[in-house]
């Protein structure tokens, strides 16, 4: 499934000050140089504060971990938990349609809602409550089928089951998650053949179902109000604590310091393409000669790319061999997304190809006839 930004976007984005913290929190738990590491918890976070991921969340989170915005809107379009369009306010429903849930009726669970969300997936209902779309295998097949409604999976559905959870979810109730046909877990249909002696005296529900109905984390987002928003390795003092911090005496009392500060220190600098200084490059208004360079021989620069970079008034290689980081940030900032020039190094192979040499994408081109942007 082909994953892109949606094409209406939000002016910005700024995690709550609860949020921040938090996620400020997360980036103290990787050593110096690799914040980077946080970027799926960061992104996480800010879809649950609003519902979905736009470009602005994901470019902030990458703000924050010194990332391009292209590594960082790699990771939000490779994973299916991100969602990249608004969703319904109450709940986005993830219905599987693999193999087992497929054979034991997912297919009529989509019917259901077609018939109650929308015909499409990923548009939102016309209550704005609810949206939907149908994922490949969420590993619950022995309680087939099943759909993922917010963070908790609803199983052993059928269709009456599953359209009573949808009017429940938007009378404002949170039906119990977990399997809706009695069953405990994902023991036999036929009941237990083995272990039977745990059978009776066990809890009404298995542990995960149990918990998230107690502390009411179901289909409900953090949107920062929650209190608190623990990040247990800092300590109270705002350091984080280190391995051994139980064998150490309790720090001397002292004003509470907050987390945010520690992580901010903690952030590396930007790189070169996030830099606020920009200087215009060399540009030219035609190829010399008029036979431009081909650019398509640079990895990552397709027909569309090429074309930008024509226009922009970079027509050849020694141009772009002489872009210095001040010239990197001025292109970037004109690119569809910042960080491609290094992250593909489109420098050294602009060198290379000026000198009259042959880089192994540009063979690999010149043999495959194309590039894509």
């Amino acid at each position: 499934m082909l994953r892109r930004l949606h094409p209406e976007q939000p002016d910005s984005f700024a995690f709550t000050p609860a949020n921040l913290a938090w996620a400020e929190g997360q980036i103290t738990k990787y050593p110096d140089g690799r914040q980077a590491s946080a970027i799926i918890p960061l992104l996480w976070r800010a879809q649950e504060q609003e519902g979905w991921l736009s470009r602005p969340a994901i470019e902030a989170v990458a703000d924050m971990l010194g990332m391009a915005y292209i590594r960082a809107l790699e990771v939000a379009s490779f994973y299916f938990m991100f969602q990249l369009q608004p969703v319904g306010s109450v709940a986005h429903i993830q219905i599987c349609g693999t193999t087992s849930c497929m054979i034991c009726g997912a297919e009529d669970l989509v019917a259901v809602c077609k018939e109650k969300i929308a015909e499409k997936p990923h548009v939102v209902s016309a209550d704005g409550k609810f949206s939907w779309e149908e994922v490949e295998c969420l590993g619950s097949c022995t309680n087939a089928p099943m759909a993922q409604i917010g963070k908790d999976y609803y199983e052993d559905l059928t269709t009456e089951s599953l359209a009573r959870i949808i009017d429940e979810m938007a009378a404002g109730k949170v039906p119990t998650p977990g399997p809706q046909n009695g069953r405990y877990a994902c023991e036999p249909l036929s009941g237990l053949t083995s272990l039977t002696e745990h059978e009776d005296g066990k809890p009404a529900q298995n542990a995960s179902v149990a918990l998230a109905t107690d502390i009411g984390d179901t289909i409900k987002r953090i949107d920062g109000s929650e209190v608190p928003l623990l990040t247990p390795w800092v300590g109270k003092d705002g350091k984080v604590v280190s391995r051994d911090a139980k064998d150490m005496p309790p720090p001397a009392p002292e004003a509470p310091k907050p987390a945010v500060k520690q992580a901010a220190e903690a952030k590396p600098a930007k790189a070169a393409s996030d830099a606020t200084t920009e200087e215009a490059p060399e540009t030219l208004e035609g190829a010399r000669g008029g036979e431009p360079d081909d650019l398509k021989l640079l990895k990552g620069v397709g027909p569309k790319l090429e074309q930008t970079l024509n226009e922009l008034g970079f027509y050849h290689f020694d141009q772009i061999a002489a872009w210095t980081p001040i010239h990197i940030a001025w292109v970037d900032s004109r690119l569809k997304f910042k960080g491609r020039v290094e992250r593909d190094g489109w420098i050294a192979q602009a060198a290379d190809l000026a000198a009259g040499k042959e880089t192994e994408f540009a063979k690999r081109a010149k043999k495959d006839g194309k590039n894509e942007d």
